[in-house]
C-alpha cells in the first residue's frame, strides 16, 4: 500500500452492465482505486501478472474458465469478493476462503459492508486505514461517527449532527459544534448512518429526523436553515415523518 493507503480494484464480470454497477460504487469511495476491468478469467489472470491488486470482485459464472475455479489457480491470490446471482455457489466461495458473498442485484450498503469487511477499520489484519472516510460505530448508549478531516479521524456524536450537506466530491457536516468538511459522497455517508435516525431529502441533503423543527411537502427547517425535499425524496421523507 502506498502512503494514502488506496485499495487496488479489479473487477472481473462478463456481463457489462454488472461491471458498470461495481465500477460506480467503487467511484462512491475515495480510497479505492479501480486499475482494470475484464470480462473473463483469462483476462484477469493478465492483469494479476502485470500490477499489484489489492480487492477483486470476481463473478463466478463466466465462460471459459468459473470464478472458483479461477481462484484455485492463484498461488497468492488478493483478497476476493464474489458477485453472483446464484446463490447456490455460496457454500464453496466460503471454503475458499473469500472476503464476501454480494448477490445481484448489489446495493451499495451491501458493497460498502463487504468492503469494510475486506479492510476492518481496527487495522489489526488490515495494511489499510478504514475504506470509508467515515466510520461508523454505535455501542451501548453511545452512537457516533468518526469522519476523516484535517489529515485525522474527527469524532462526531450522532446526536449532535444537525444534517449533511453535499459540495460535489465533499461533504459538509453541520454539527453543534461547527462545520466539518470531508472528502466523501453523500450516498456513502446514507449508507452508514441508521435510518432511524436520519433521512435523505434531497439529492445533496441528509438531515437528523431529531432536530427538525417543522416540514411542509417543499423543505424541512433544522436549526433555522430551509432544507429542499427533493420530489424524487418526498415520498419517503413524508412517510418517516407520519411515523
Amino acid at each position: 500500500m502506498d502512503e494514502t493507503q488506496t485499495i487496488r480494484c479489479l473487477i472481473v464480470d462478463d456481463e457489462p452492465p454488472a461491471r458498470e454497477i461495481i465500477r460506480r460504487y467503487i467511484q462512491e469511495i475515495p480510497t479505492l482505486q479501480l486499475k482494470g476491468e475484464c470480462a473473463n478469467a483469462i483476462q484477469a489472470l493478465t492483469v494479476l501478472q502485470q500490477q499489484a491488486i489489492d480487492l477483486v470482485f470476481l463473478d463466478i459464472r463466466m465462460p471459459q474458465l468459473n470464478g472458483t475455479d479461477f481462484i484455485k489457480t492463484l498461488k497468492n491470490p488478493p483478497r476476493v469478493i464474489f458477485t453472483t446471482a446464484f446463490s447456490e455457489y455460496a457454500l464453496e466461495g466460503y471454503e475458499l476462503d473469500v472476503v464476501d458473498y454480494l448477490m445481484k442485484p448489489i446495493r451499495f450498503d451491501r458493497f460498502l459492508k463487504a468492503v469494510n469487511k475486506a479492510y476492518p477499520s481496527n487495522g489489526a489484519t488490515s495494511p489499510a486505514k478504514p475504506v470509508a472516510p467515515a466510520i461508523a460505530i454505535e455501542k451501548k448508549n453511545e452512537s457516533f461517527v468518526y469522519f476523516r478531516a484535517d489529515r485525522k479521524m474527527v469524532k462526531v456524536m450522532l446526536d449532535d449532527i444537525l444534517y449533511i450537506e453535499s459540495m460535489k466530491d465533499y461533504i459538509k457536516v453541520h454539527t453543534l459544534q461547527g462545520v466539518i468538511i470531508t472528502k466523501q459522497s453523500i450516498s456513502s455517508v446514507e449508507a452508514m448512518l441508521p435510518a432511524k435516525l436520519f433521512v435523505r431529502t434531497h439529492r445533496s441533503f441528509i438531515v437528523s429526523i431529531n432536530k427538525i423543527r417543522s416540514f411542509t411537502n417543499e423543505l424541512v427547517e433544522i436549526d433555522k436553515t430551509d432544507i429542499p425535499i427533493g420530489k424524487l425524496f418526498r415520498n419517503g421523507v413524508l412517510k418517516v415523518f407520519s411515523s
